[in-house]
């Protein structure tokens, strides 16, 4: 079951390095509460999945590549709802160009007909390195695209 759970949280994050947009709506409930506010400022919300993809899919194929590294998994399971925390590193690529951010997550899923789904995503920030502006010439790569 753990197993399970952890390849759900793995694929969130592997979907959108591969910008297989259809594994990361397979990661994700339907409506997920998003939580990035120790990183953008902004408060936690509960978004659709469809709306989080479109936001994540303006923004991410502007870089050149992402790698997302997951380690230490600590899940939690109580029947069909499980957390699991997380250590993440995302490296974010344009050109020579870097932007790193670190942190822990706290991730909810529920089983629901056998099969786990996020429900709940908050980003613990512990650090940003390396260049700040990528995030907002990765946006503009994207809409010069469109």
């Amino acid at each position: 079951m753990k197993d399970q759970i952890i390849a759900t949280v793995t694929a969130l994050f592997s979907g959108a390095d591969e910008r297989d947009w259809a594994k990361v709506k397979n990661a994700f409930a339907e409506n997920v509460e998003l939580d990035y506010s120790s990183m953008t400022g902004n408060p936690a919300g509960t978004a659709s999945s469809n709306d989080i993809i479109a936001a994540w899919r303006g923004l991410l194929p502007g870089f050149d590549r992402t790698h997302h590294q997951l380690a230490d998994f600590y899940v939690m399971q109580n029947g069909t709802v499980a957390l699991v925390h997380y250590y993440g590193k995302a490296d974010h690529f344009i050109g020579d160009e870097l932007w790193i951010v670190e942190g822990t997550y706290d991730t909810e899923l529920i089983e629901t007909d056998g099969k786990w789904i996020v429900t709940k995503h908050k980003l613990n920030l512990i650090k940003q390195d390396g260049n700040m502006d990528l995030p907002a010439k990765a946006a503009a790569r994207v809409s010069e695209q469109s």
